[in-house]
């Protein structure tokens, strides 16, 4: 039976974690928490982006409408996790594609010190005792990588993403993710593993996963 790490714990069988992925706009992050959790035979729990009505907005006019986006995105997320929180599903096996922490990643890219200052000061009120999941697994990807991914999959709501605000959000997440101590991290590199198409490089996760020894550990191959 897999297990992680797990401060509080010690150690629990991975199908009775909350497992939140994180990454990139683009880096696979969904795509990862529905074979993980099939594999696991685990729930799954989404972020709603595209119920957001500032972000396209924000892609077109990001200086106008980053501090719209940011504070519907807080809440959104907010609601959530409450809810899961009350039913009580962060106590059974979950995979989350997004990290609660996410929304102010974000906001440190896209607000100006005032808008951010602004931000801050309402988080701070409203986020507090949310749930910390028992493992984080953090996608990195080539830049380049990702915006064809990104350009592939030609959503309308990413069709104004550029080049520069996605390695602004790259470096943010790196920059969070160095310093991260609230839960065991494993970072994960995946330009040459396809979690799409290739059940063996789940598996190979799996057992990787179950074989970390300390907080924060990375993984770049399984060939």
């Amino acid at each position: 039976m897999v297990t992680v790490m797990d401060g509080r714990f010690g150690k629990r069988p991975l199908d009775q974690c909350h497992i939140a992925i994180e990454g990139a706009i683009g880096v696979g992050k969904t795509t990862l928490t529905r074979k993980l959790a099939e594999k696991l035979g685990t729930a799954t729990f989404f972020e709603q982006v595209d119920d957001n009505p500032f972000i396209e907005l924000f892609y077109q006019d990001p200086s106008r409408h980053a501090l719209s986006v940011q504070l519907s995105f807080l809440f959104s997320r907010l609601k959530q996790w409450q809810s899961l929180h009350q039913q009580d599903l962060f106590t059974q096996g979950i995979v989350s594609d997004y990290l609660f922490a996410k929304d102010h990643i974000f906001a440190t890219v896209t607000l100006s010190d005032e808008e951010l200052g602004l931000y801050e000061q309402v988080a701070k009120l409203v986020t507090v005792d949310l749930h910390k999941p028992d493992l984080v697994i953090y996608l990195q990807s080539d830049p380049r990588v990702i915006m064809d991914r990104i350009r592939g999959r030609n959503r309308p709501i990413e069709r104004g993403i550029q080049s520069d605000y996605l390695q602004k959000v790259i470096a943010a997440y790196d920059q969070f993710f160095f310093h991260y101590q609230e839960t065991p991290l494993l970072v994960v590199q995946t330009d040459r593993m396809n979690f799409a198409e290739n059940d063996d490089a789940i598996d190979e996760l799996i057992k990787r996963i179950g074989n970390m020894h300390s907080q924060t550990e990375f993984w770049a191959s399984y060939s």
